[in-house]
């Protein structure tokens, strides 16, 4: 298992996450998105492991509601220049993906593991 959590140090969500493979004792790397971003092929894995763009965006942001109305290149584009759009936690295991707390889909990714 090879887990990535993307996620802002102050993000509830992405604490939530870290602790839940900390205390099943699987080990992650965590990247802070503020201040590390995504790379380009890191975000076009994620868009595919959670099926699209959309679920990447955090509805919750000041621009969100400008990001929307942008051609899906051009909010690709954004989301690499300014990841605090990013929705987190986001967590990669290889090419799957979640975006936001997805506790079951984790446990899932174990037991396939066992």
């Amino acid at each position: 298992m090879n887990i990535q959590i993307f996620g802002k140090s102050k993000c509830f969500d992405t604490k939530k996450a870290e602790r839940f493979f900390k205390e099943r004792h699987i080990k992650f790397q965590s990247i802070d998105l503020p201040s590390k971003g995504m790379s380009k092929r890191e975000l076009e894995s994620v868009i595919r492991g959670v099926g699209g763009l959309e679920q990447l965006i955090d509805q919750k942001h000041p621009d969100a509601a400008l990001v929307a109305y942008l051609l899906p290149d051009a909010q690709f584009e954004k989301l690499l220049e300014d990841p605090s759009l990013l929705r987190t936690p986001i967590v990669r295991n290889g090419q799957k993906a979640t975006v936001g707390e997805a506790s079951a889909v984790w446990k899932q990714w174990i037991a396939d593991e066992a």
